[in-house]
């Protein structure tokens, strides 16, 4: 018996030494190298002159800063036509557009949506103001192209930004990764306080 034993021994310290050696000669997986980041961080624009945009609208015509000198301009950037909140955001505007104009104030819908795109959304639910198609340089001036994450991936994307322009081009106000309930009606508050 104490044959068996010794045997029992020697045969635990082999396995050990083989399962050290199994683990040892696996390569370490390295970290694979994450793709670089191209949105800007978002930084602050508040009291700042607005970075200068030229881009094409629905209807086939443009739409640039340097032309709204002198009014008020409320520029949101929204993710993707068509879909829930963008839609929900759309609409909000449109029906507060009394109160926009009442403050003097132009308002602009901008995402990475082609003029086809925004054509259809526009007329599908009668929005009185113009959109603008971005190809990521305006999203980018003004920091709202940001990492996002959707059921655990993560990709770049527009992040829901608004942004209230004065009559001289300087940013008076600004939010950032808008909740899209009540959000029309705040902007329109803050451009009376102006």
């Amino acid at each position: 018996m104490a044959a068996k034993t010794k045997s029992k021994t020697k045969a635990k310290p082999k396995t050990a030494k083989k399962t050290a050696k199994k683990v040892a000669k696996k390569p370490v997986k390295k970290a694979a190298a994450k793709p670089a980041k191209t949105g800007s961080p978002a930084k602050s624009l508040l009291g700042k002159p607005a970075p200068n945009f030229t881009m094409p609208t629905d209807g086939g015509g443009s739409v640039s800063l340097k032309d709204l000198r002198g009014k008020k301009v409320v520029l949101y950037f929204y993710p993707k036509d068509d879909t829930p909140g963008c839609t929900a955001e759309a609409c909000d505007f449109r029906d507060g557009q009394r109160h926009f104009k009442a403050s003097d104030a132009v308002v602009i819908g901008v995402s990475k949506d082609n003029v086809a795109s925004h054509q259809k959304f526009k007329k599908k639910f009668e929005l009185n103001f113009p959109l603008a198609s971005d190809d990521s340089k305006v999203c980018e001036a003004y920091g709202v192209w940001a990492e996002k994450s959707m059921y655990g991936r993560k990709y770049m994307g527009v992040e829901r930004s608004t942004f209230i322009i004065d009559k001289g081009g300087i940013v008076r106000a600004e939010w950032r990764k808008v909740s899209v309930p009540g959000h029309a009606v705040e902007v329109a508050k803050a451009l009376q306080a102006l």
